[in-house]
């Protein structure tokens, strides 16, 4: 009872349906202001989720909302739409078991995770690039309240990533050299960090424990290279076993096979072939990028380039889980490379405006 069309028309969305975002962020964005918004904007979103986020937590850990405690069994252990609080869809609060997973503004734990990872990205963009001081220290609120959702949203890999992907950007944007600005900014986020460990030891000292014990168990390499030879097996024919074949999103059309790392899924689906084409599309972007805002003269969209386009690069080659098949990731993947390349763009009108008002300046 497959049906293969749909399956395959859902399994072309997950992988290049938000592709044409490049052309809408590459056209939308004629000048700097209008970059400048959208990056304000995006932090905007990204505070007010986060603050809702908190706001869940503390509902949850006062009692206003009990989550899955006084649950028996399987369902202390599960995730459950029963158990939603305030905003978001499904989640797990079994503090007394040791295990919190929430959504924050999210249908599911895991989209929430990635959005903190993501936002990671977009918060230090704003923090070290924006050219108006007001706007910095939002990005710095910003940076902080990703960094406290964290710690508490029982998110392993967002515990993980969230600091690594912000080393990650201070190291290739340079701003790791720039101690006058980085040291002030590190020891307050390590010290609001710390703070949200020692108000909260059992929440953190169960997402290490369980970080520990599930790399342990099954090392992110180990466990890669696993699903790489699951999937190589796994396929029928040179060609894959066809779009949507491991795309969760398409089971109601047809039998899946679950693969939780993106380019092993690729290779069930679309076979190497297509695996390679896919590779050569997000080498392109990523290499690009990299030449489109490292031509750029204007200071500010330079670094916000650079933060832009480390995202994109992380995600063009990540394949611990499938962000890329996944709101909000995927959106945020294909816009942002449409604003990287349309840098070049905007820094010749602002070169040509400077231009102008030192002409005028001389002509007085």
């Amino acid at each position: 009872g497959d049906q293969a069309i749909p399956m395959g028309i859902l399994g072309l969305k997950a992988l290049i349906g938000y592709l044409p975002l490049i052309t809408g962020a590459y056209y939308k964005l004629k000048t700097k202001k209008e970059l400048l918004f959208a990056a304000r904007l995006t932090l905007i979103l990204a505070i007010i989720c986060c603050l809702l986020g908190i706001v869940q937590y503390q509902f949850l850990s006062s009692g206003r909302c009990n989550g899955t405690r006084g649950k028996t069994g399987e369902q202390l252990f599960r995730a459950s739409l029963e158990a939603k609080c305030l905003v978001g869809g499904a989640l797990l609060f079994s503090p007394d078991q040791g295990t919190i997973r929430l959504p924050g503004t999210f249908v599911a734990p895991w989209q929430w995770g990635w959005f903190l990872i993501s936002n990671a990205a977009f918060t230090f963009a704003v923090a070290f690039s924006d050219p108006s001081p007001l706007w910095r220290i939002g990005g710095l609120f910003g940076m902080a309240v990703v960094f406290v959702n964290a710690a508490i949203s029982g998110q392993r890999i967002a515990l993980a990533l969230v600091p690594t992907v912000t080393l990650i950007l201070l190291v290739l944007t340079g701003q790791i050299a720039n101690l006058k600005k980085f040291l002030p900014i590190g020891i307050g986020l390590g010290v609001l960090l710390g703070g949200v460990i020692v108000s909260n030891p059992a929440v953190v000292q169960e997402r290490i424990d369980s970080f520990v014990s599930r790399w342990k168990a099954s090392p992110p390499t180990a466990f890669i290279a696993q699903q790489f030879e699951e999937s190589s097996h796994g396929q029928k024919g040179f060609f894959g076993s066809g779009l949507g074949r491991a795309t969760n999103s398409a089971r109601t059309f047809g039998k899946t096979r679950l693969i939780e790392t993106y380019y092993p899924k690729l290779i069930y689906e679309i076979g190497p072939i297509g695996t390679i084409a896919m590779l050569l599309l997000v080498t392109t972007i990523s290499f690009t990028g990299f030449k489109a805002y490292r031509s750029v003269k204007d200071k500010s969209l330079r670094s916000y380039g650079a933060s832009y386009w480390v995202f994109v690069l992380i995600i063009s080659y990540n394949t611990y889980y499938y962000p890329l098949d996944v709101d909000p990731v995927a959106v945020y993947y294909w816009y942002f490379a449409g604003v990287v390349f349309r840098l070049p763009a905007i820094d010749k009108q602002e070169q040509a405006r400077i231009k102008a008002e030192e002409e005028m300046e001389n002509g007085k």
